[in-house]
């Protein structure tokens, strides 16, 4: 029985490799030269495939095994990565996500799946066979030698080749220690085929001057064979203190080498170390080299690897797998050391604890300010400065980055491009922007309809984008960046734009407006945010049944956010989503009304102006003229409907969100203040204008503005004032 805590870690990571594959994959079409694309798809079904045997989770190794298989024909080079290929390997990831899904649940995979999973895997297995191996000749036969042109060890021809080369130059005390040069060239022949020989005579002097019991000999060779160097090299163990030999690897070999040392445990280990391990030195080559190093005079700090090269023991190309191999290990080292796992729930915990932590500071400080103890005050100041410290680390710990959301809409992009028939490219800016972890969980299903919505909807067919004057190739457009305290998504296409008078008429033939209303641009678009609102000829599986984009703005309204629309027919729309950086904390201004304080967040906070200072004769109650500025404004008195008499110096707080300005009527100014946002009950549901509330210091509660909500009410009674004005004037 596998402990609980162990396998949600398996899970966890395997969603994470999972995560890395897709993106490999999504990408690998458009570089398929690059060996680290594919070997990041490797890696990622490799670590999966050693952890699921590690639990003993047979099914997911067998799958693994065939994706495995093939990726390491592909890195060899015998296998193209094509977009068939591609598309199996997606395929292949999509079921073995599947798979993870039962293991999470603690489910077998249902008859389907497993039908599924052998499906893909005989599809799989069917590219490992496509050639067959060569097979090696008959090691009885005694190869012939032959006088042909010399092919020295430097010759790229042989090192490039699938064979072995071999360099042999046997010492002159040979025959005298009873050994024959022939005896090794026939052991050969037990490991593999020898294809070519050519006999070295270099060395032999003139006919008066040959000794007899002196060898001369040397050979060079072709050879074909299985073996690993190691094998080869054990040939020559009782001729190796008289003779000089070298063995260059295949080409083939040489990619071969590369692999294994990418599979090389994750541990610490020296350049030698790594290329004997993977088979590509011997340890006495390595001996050698190691004297041959200590012995340079020049410079006996050079790098081994330069001499290893020199020596033509190592293929360049097999030292740079090695460093990198190194500099793996030293890096995901000094990640481990740098990052740990934390269980999302513990993070809350921090956060609500640091919370109470900040309503007791205050709390703190006003007992300070009461008592007129200086030194109190004093102590309590720099504990609120601390708590602030702490506040913004504990935040800072629930700050993710929105790439990892973004990057997830490469394969929506994909799949549902093919699925309609349109050629659509996805632009990603600003992944790097950050905002709570909690934010990011609850947007992903929103941004996914609406970039499904922009495909379907927006983007037109490639026929009608050329008949309009547009490429072919629709561009799908996704950015994120931080305004004011709040972080804007958008979602943008250069599609056909929204139809104003369709979606007007639509709209009026559901009731959603009157005949003849009085709308304005962007209220018609907004239209397509109401419930059961479509304006699709036909129902497809992305769109056309009116369901969605209510959910949408319901959604993001539930994390205090806004969305907007503006759209240029003929040129594209564009839809901005705007939330809060963070669900929990937030600094925030307290302001006076009557008896009652209200916070107001202070990133939306511009200024605070005197009423007086402001307001003419003319002033009709909605609008004040701030340095020329039109500005409207709202008394928190009447829309809250607090009681009690009126102040004789009223204040303006301005605000801002996004584009939009508005002042705030307060009774009075109480500074800022760092507040805890707690949740309103169902019985507020429909109060716009509040997003929750806090306790302050003195134990009282206070009612946090929702800024965006009181702006669009404040909007939205200006209108209808407007229209009033003007139906009593007709």
């Amino acid at each position: 029985m596998i402990p609980d805590e162990y396998l949600q870690t398996f899970v966890v990571e395997c969603r994470e490799l999972l995560e890395q594959m897709e993106e490999a994959l999504l990408i690998v079409e458009q570089a398929a030269e690059d060996p680290e694309i594919i070997n990041a798809i490797f890696r990622a079904a490799h670590t999966i495939k050693g952890s699921a045997g590690m639990f003993g989770i047979d099914h997911i190794v067998v799958f693994t095994h065939a994706a495995e298989s093939v990726l390491d024909r592909v890195r060899s080079g015998d296998l193209a990565m094509n977009s068939i290929l591609a598309a199996l390997f997606i395929e292949a990831h999509d079921h073995l996500k599947e798979l993870i899904g039962h293991v999470a649940e603690g489910n077998q995979p249902p008859e389907e799946t497993d039908n599924h999973g052998k499906r893909l895997i005989m599809q799989l297995e069917a590219y490992l066979h496509g050639t067959a191996a060569e097979q090696p000749g008959d090691s009885s036969e005694m190869p012939t030698v032959q006088h042909a042109k010399l092919e020295r060890e430097q010759s790229d021809t042989v090192v490039s080749s699938e064979l072995w080369h071999l360099s042999l130059r046997f010492g002159p005390e040979v025959f005298r220690n009873g050994m024959d040069p022939f005896s090794f060239v026939r052991c050969l022949s037990s490991l593999g085929s020898i294809e070519e020989l050519v006999t070295i005579i270099d060395a032999i002097p003139p006919a008066e001057q040959m000794d007899p019991e002196t060898c001369y000999l040397g050979f060079e060779i072709s050879f074909n064979s299985e073996a690993d160097k190691l094998a080869i090299d054990n040939i020559f163990n009782f001729v190796r203190s008289d003779c000089f030999i070298r063995i260059l690897p295949p080409h083939s070999k040489a990619s071969e080498y590369q692999r294994l040392i990418q599979e090389l445990p994750e541990q610490e280990m020296r350049l030698g170390e790594i290329l004997v391990k993977c088979g590509t030195l011997t340890p006495e080559e390595l001996d050698n080299i190691l004297r041959i190093q200590s012995e340079h005079g020049d410079n006996p700090q050079r790098p081994i690897g330069e001499v290893l090269v020199e020596q033509q023991l190592v293929s360049p190309p097999v030292i740079e797998a090695a460093l990198k191999k190194q500099q793996q290990v030293k890096d995901n080292k000094k990640s481990e050391a740098s990052l740990i796992r934390v269980d999302a729930e513990k993070l809350d915990e921090l956060i609500n604890l640091v919370g109470e932590l900040i309503i007791a500071g205050a709390g703190t400080n006003l007992i300070a300010r009461r008592a007129g103890m200086a030194d109190l005050m004093e102590s309590t100041a720099t504990l609120s400065r601390l708590v602030e410290e702490v506040r913004d680390s504990a935040l800072a710990l629930r700050m993710v980055q929105i790439g990892a959301t973004f990057n997830r809409f490469t394969r929506v992009v994909r799949d549902v491009s093919k699925e309609l028939g349109k050629n659509i490219d996805l632009i990603i800016s600003g992944a790097d922007t950050e905002l709570d972890k909690t934010v990011v969980e609850k947007i992903g299903d929103p941004l996914t309809h609406l970039v499904r919505n922009s495909m379907d909807h927006g983007i037109e067919s490639a026929e009608l984008r050329i008949s309009r004057g547009k490429p072919a190739k629709g561009v799908l457009k996704l950015n994120a960046y931080h305004d004011a305290g709040s972080i804007v998504i958008e979602v943008s296409d250069d599609g056909g734009g929204l139809n104003k008078d369709k979606i007007l008429g639509k709209a009026i033939e559901r009731g959603l407006v009157s005949e003849g209303a009085a709308l304005t641009d962007k209220e018609i678009y907004n239209l397509i945010f109401e419930a059961g609102f479509s304006t699709a000829d036909t129902v497809s599986n992305l769109s056309g049944r009116g369901v969605g984009m209510d959910v949408v703005k319901r959604n993001i309204q539930a994390l205090r956010g806004t969305v907007d629309l503006n759209s240029i027919e003929g040129q594209g729309s564009t839809i901005r989503i705007r939330l809060p950086l963070t669900l929990a904390i937030i600094d925030g201004f307290i302001v006076g009304v009557g008896n009652a304080a209200y916070v107001i967040p202070l990133d939306m906070v511009v200024e605070c102006v005197e009423l007086r200072a402001w307001a003419s004769n003319e002033d009709d109650g909605q609008y004040l003229n701030l340095r020329g500025e039109v500005l409207p404004y709202r008394r928190l008195r009447d829309h809250f409907a607090v009681e009690g008499d009126m102040v004789q110096r009223e204040n303006v707080v301005v605000v801002r969100y996004g584009e939009r300005k508005a002042g705030l009527v307060v009774d009075k100014l109480m500074g800022e203040f760092q507040t805890v946002i707690k949740p309103l009950s169902k019985l507020f549901k429909s109060e716009k204008s509040i997003g929750g509330f806090t306790i302050l210091g003195s134990g009282e509660v206070a009612l946090i503005v929702d800024v965006p909500g009181l702006m669009e009410q404040i909007e939205h009674d200006r209108e209808v004032a407007e229209m009033t004005i003007v139906a009593a004037a007709k």
